[in-house]
């Protein structure tokens, strides 16, 4: 099977996360998502992760140079050569240029950008229904696993509530900044050809099995 050297993209709630997953695990590559790498750089104490963990600590957004250097120590480790899904970079135009030249430095290509395009109906659906335990930090869903009861969790009796980012109103204004950071990205890609787009309005399952589809026809 030949390498694959992938991107997702997602709005919040499109499930990016869950399908970088299961793509990673069907084709045997690793799973790159920009918050997990971050959260390791500064666990090691790497050069980079001291710097992260000044902007991490005042709750502000980590530089964009910060981020691309952590992305391309990751890249040049072994396990990459086999090939990648990174999930949650690039984010903007600036590091979609900047994830080129990583890979202009490392004389690979990006094979396939997905897109996971979600209705605003659908994310709204999907995270306002959401409901956390206070105590255990068990997670719920209204809709799609409901808690026997809708106040309290089901292994520890926590009370449950609903996180202030997924109030509906917040979740709006969060739609409203992803598409416009991501749509240079998208005709970034669309313009050079790599670009797939998925309905990820349907369930995990048929998410997952249009996106096995076109990976494998883009492996023959």
């Amino acid at each position: 099977m030949r390498v694959l050297r992938l991107v997702i993209f997602g709005s919040p709630g499109a499930g990016k996360g869950t399908q970088a997953g299961r793509i990673a695990g069907r084709f045997g590559v690793p799973h790159i998502a920009t918050g997990d790498l971050l959260r390791e750089a500064v666990a090691r104490g790497t050069e980079l992760g001291v710097k992260a963990r000044r902007y991490m600590e005042r709750g502000e957004l980590v530089p964009d140079e910060i981020v691309v250097g952590i992305v391309e120590e990751r890249l040049r480790r072994p396990d990459c050569k086999k090939g990648f899904v990174l999930d949650g970079f690039p984010r903007t135009l600036a590091q979609a240029k900047a994830l080129d030249e990583i890979l202009e430095k490392l004389e690979i290509k990006i094979d396939a950008v997905i897109n996971l395009e979600t209705s605003e109906e659908e994310i709204v659906k999907r995270l306002s229904n959401r409901r956390v335990c206070k105590f255990c930090g068990a997670v719920y869903h209204l809709i799609f696993n409901p808690p026997k009861n809708s106040e309290r969790c089901d292994r520890c009796g926590g009370e449950l509530y609903q996180r202030e980012d997924d109030r509906e109103e917040v979740i709006k204004r969060r739609l409203q900044v992803y598409r416009m950071q991501t749509r240079p990205i998208i005709e970034y890609y669309q313009e050079r050809g790599v670009l797939i787009t998925v309905d990820g309005n349907r369930s995990i399952e048929e998410v997952s099995k249009s996106i096995g589809k076109l990976l494998e026809k883009l492996c023959t």
